[in-house]
């Protein structure tokens, strides 16, 4: 029998077999599922015998991407350091907009409604404008990508600074906390999941603005991004490039929502019930 207050060891050690477990199928099962998929691709058009101007194989695929590594990784950090400055900047300016929010029901009200508006205007219409009235097309990119990647951090984190426990919320009024201390210890924490949850989204929202935004302004050379490339492969009948280059914006995708649950399993995962394992 354990003693009171002394923690049981082999309470501990199947808690870790268990998280370990637990990592092992989010990591195992999406891998076995990729596997089964790049299989029957590979298989269906080895079966079908089609040609690669029109469907690739995989492993086709994966030889060009290493065969133009020298322009298609270029590119990629063109399209990746676009994609991070949008995603920072979207950041930062919605968390500024919802802690306005926040403040007063009537500028929510007066002002909500032209975040959405911004949300349903198509970037493809919008970027145009943008790349003629700012001179420097790199920080004209960037801005499109952050207006696409805005509204859910605006969006998640306003809700998430408005679900507060009123129980709390009084008793912070209680002992007349003022509005700075309400928001910092108050609902900035409570608003942390949500946060985090507009992150995940607004991350892959800004790599889809940026490649958008480049194949809008249609910029080549050294500052030509991963969607350049693409379009030229469409010109070059390089499918095989394109499906290599449509790779790396995929796998960015998924290392940017991976990068973003790691953040929130680090802030969140010792003390909220949404990153933590139940035993």
């Amino acid at each position: 029998m354990t003693p009171p207050g002394r923690r049981n060891p082999r309470a501990g050690s199947a808690q870790r077999a268990a998280a370990r477990g637990d990592r092992v199928r989010r990591i195992g099962y999406p891998l076995l599922v990729g596997g089964a998929f790049l299989a029957a691709w590979q298989a269906l058009v080895a079966g079908l015998d089609l040609p690669p101007y029109l469907v690739p194989s995989p492993v086709l695929m994966i030889r060009t991407l290493v065969a133009d590594w020298h322009l298609l990784g270029a590119a990629l950090l063109v399209t990746v350091r676009i994609t991070l400055l949008a995603f920072a900047l979207a950041t930062v300016t919605g968390v500024l907009i919802s802690f306005l929010f926040v403040q007063s029901r009537f500028i929510e009200t007066a002002f909500f409604p032209f975040a959405v508006l911004l949300q349903v205007t198509p970037i493809v219409a919008v970027a145009p404008l943008v790349i003629i009235w700012v001179k420097d097309p790199a920080a004209a990119m960037v801005i499109c990508a952050a207006l696409v990647a805005l509204f859910p951090v605006i969006s998640n984190t306003t809700l998430g600074l408005r679900s507060v426990d009123p129980d709390l919320l009084s008793y912070f009024r209680l002992h007349r906390a003022s509005r700075a201390q309400t928001l910092l210890r108050l609902r900035i924490p409570s608003a942390l999941p949500y946060f985090f949850g507009g992150l995940r989204i607004a991350s892959g929202l800004a790599l889809i603005g940026a490649v958008v935004a480049e194949f809008v302004a249609g910029t080549g050379g050294t500052g030509a991004g991963l969607a350049y490339q693409i379009m030229q492969a469409g010109f070059q009948l390089n499918i095989p490039r394109m499906f290599a280059a449509l790779l790396l914006i995929s796998l960015t995708g998924m290392a940017l929502f991976a990068a973003m649950a790691w953040l929130s399993r680090a802030a969140l995962g010792s003390w909220h019930a949404s990153e933590i394992t139940p035993e």
